[in-house]
């Protein structure tokens, strides 16, 4: 008797330490490493693991937005980078995706700045200059392809057919751009992005951004108030000289529907009060805003979890 109250202990005692590691484990899908969403993902990763007890929260690579939604809807992520525009077809179930995707917001994060990037030499100056030449419209399954895609449409380019399209990420981009493999490419990301200012700051590269701003009304006409015009700064990048008129679309955080209450309103309410050191990581973070939050931002509704946290804030739609 005696000892099999022992061996029952024993057994009881191994099993602690196992209900005691039960963790809730997040997937944050983010995008290529030479963009911004793969380290500001890293950064609310790392909040989220930091300041919410229980849960570890880890940072994926992937192609991006249209993957990202396509995960979330697969149940194989938790949270997903997005931009607006993906959002929407995934939402809808339209475009490249097969049905609707169960997408709620938690985040809009910051405007996310089309960047159509060549250098000198290419004989490109401006958006018509395209065709005939070795273009990359991003990365496979990427809210970059989507938007390059509709961007060449608005200027009468047919991808298939006037340009040779590769698609290739940033970081693909900038490699095949100095191997003199494309002639320009087209990335849509916060600023700076690290991939095109090393291409800015490599020898015997001088980079041009071209002006595309005169597409908007077309593309909202076709697709819906999903774009804004935006500048890029001059300075930038190295050896940008002046000020480029171009369009952006807001990048936000959708999760699934189903995502249970309190853990929605514990992940907005960490992002937005830990935001410094999601700052610290990337600057682009410090758009996060709550008075952005509910002022069409994003197309999607809203998980209750992070409108229970806007509500506590105060914040209304305008």
């Amino acid at each position: 008797m005696k000892r099999t109250v022992l061996v029952a202990l024993a057994l009881a005692l191994i099993a602690l330490p196992a209900q005691a590691e039960e963790k809730t484990r997040l997937s944050v899908v983010t995008g290529g490493t030479g963009g911004v969403y793969y380290p500001l993902g890293g950064a609310v990763a790392n909040v989220l693991s930091k300041y919410l007890p229980g849960v570890v929260a880890t940072a994926e690579v992937t192609s991006a937005s249209i993957d990202n939604l396509k995960l979330i809807g697969a149940g194989k992520a938790d949270i997903a980078f997005s931009m607006a525009d993906s959002a929407w077809e995934g939402y809808n179930g339209t475009g490249k995706f097969q049905g609707k995707v169960p997408l709620r917001s938690i985040v809009v994060l910051y405007a996310n700045k089309t960047q159509v990037v060549t250098v000198q030499g290419k004989g490109i100056e401006k958006m018509s200059d395209l065709k005939g030449k070795r273009i990359s419209t991003g990365a496979a399954g990427s809210g970059t392809e989507l938007i390059a895609l509709r961007l060449l449409e608005a200027y009468g380019i047919n991808p298939e057919k006037d340009v040779k399209r590769e698609k290739l990420s940033v970081s693909e981009s900038v490699g095949a751009i100095k191997d003199n493999k494309i002639d320009a490419f087209i990335w849509s990301g916060g600023l700076p992005t690290a991939a095109i200012v090393d291409l800015g700051a490599s020898p015997g590269q001088k980079i041009k951004l071209l002006d595309h701003s005169d597409a908007i009304p077309a593309m909202i006409k076709k697709y819906g108030p999903l774009y804004v015009k935006d500048t890029i700064p001059a300075k930038t990048y190295p050896g940008q000289e002046k000020d480029v008129s171009i369009l952006s679309v807001w990048n936000i955080l959708a999760v699934n529907e189903k995502m249970d209450e309190k853990l929605a309103y514990a992940i907005t309410k960490t992002i937005f009060e830990k935001k410094a050191e999601i700052v610290a990581v990337h600057k682009e973070a410090q758009h996060i805003a709550l008075e952005t939050q509910l002022t069409g931002g994003s197309p999607l509704p809203f998980h209750p979890g992070a409108m229970k946290y806007f509500s506590e804030k105060g914040v209304k739609r305008p």
